[in-house]
């Protein structure tokens, strides 16, 4: 089914995206109001639920997953979906080979065609998982959906994301301001990562805890409350709060409550 967005309404996360984070808006919308930061940025954007639920003006909102961010960029434009979106079995492995086909050319991992395929192999496959293998080809399976309500006007999203930058890289070459409001919510320290082809290593979580230790201004991170992340951040002088999450994605199939925490530094709380 597709739908058209209605003029004036808010503005939901236009992917299904594992690990999204709309249910930590309560507790991030309070800090971000409070530390009254002219920018918000986001080394892990993923499926923009964060950076649409504060309504942030300005935002640098960056991805390790070209692809993930080229849809971005398309959605900016006022993106308009002409692929025909069908929830089929043969049609969706169809589309996947076309995808996999048009990002490993330089010429066309950027096209309207591989951000519309992006967005329907979302929508469409297992999960809203977004996995690459180690040749860097997407490999979600089928999803079996009953019913899958897709978007083909993305026309809404123009204004509002207007004045976001969108940038595809690693979270270090970042240019980020002092006042800047950094929001990163890494991929787990857990087992399951391959969201990226190289994945994201325990130096990875080091590498980045110590860089948003060195920002000035306003800085929270989120990930799962293992020993040892519990243990960095803190080691590194971050105020901790520790949450029950919702689990909707496990390798063993349990969905209960995962702890969570949330890092905090260079923010009043009182």
């Amino acid at each position: 089914m597709c739908l058209t967005l209605k003029q004036g309404s808010n503005l939901t996360p236009p992917l299904k995206w594992a690990g999204g984070k709309r249910w930590l808006l309560p507790h991030l919308e309070p800090l971000w109001v409070r530390a009254a930061s002219p920018r918000l940025v986001e080394p892990f954007c993923g499926g923009l639920a964060v950076a649409l639920g504060l309504r942030a003006e300005r935002a640098l909102l960056n991805d390790v997953n070209p692809h993930l961010i080229n849809f971005y960029r398309w959605l900016q434009r006022g993106l308009v979906v002409r692929l025909p979106l069908v929830n089929d079995k043969e049609v969706y492995y169809a589309y996947r080979a076309r995808f996999n086909q048009l990002i490993k050319d330089p010429h066309t991992a950027a096209s309207q065609q591989a951000a519309e395929l992006f967005y329907y192999l979302n929508r469409t496959g297992y999960n809203g998982l977004c996995r690459f293998n180690k040749k860097g080809e997407f490999n979600v399976p089928f999803g079996r959906y009953k019913r899958i309500n897709y978007v083909r006007d993305f026309r809404d999203y123009r204004l509002p994301l207007q004045n976001w930058q969108f940038t595809a890289g690693d979270f270090g070459d970042l240019a980020v301001r002092p006042d800047d409001f950094i929001y990163a919510d890494p991929p787990y320290d857990v087992e399951f990562t391959e969201y990226a082809k190289d994945g994201f290593s325990w130096e990875d979580q080091v590498r980045l805890a110590r860089w948003l230790a060195q920002h000035p201004g306003p800085v929270v991170a989120s990930n799962q409350a293992t020993a040892r992340i519990v243990q960095l951040y803190k080691d590194l002088g971050f105020e901790l709060i520790l949450l029950q999450g919702p689990r909707r994605i496990s390798c063993t199939g349990d969905r209960t409550p995962a702890p969570e925490v949330l890092a905090l530094r260079n923010i009043d709380r009182s």
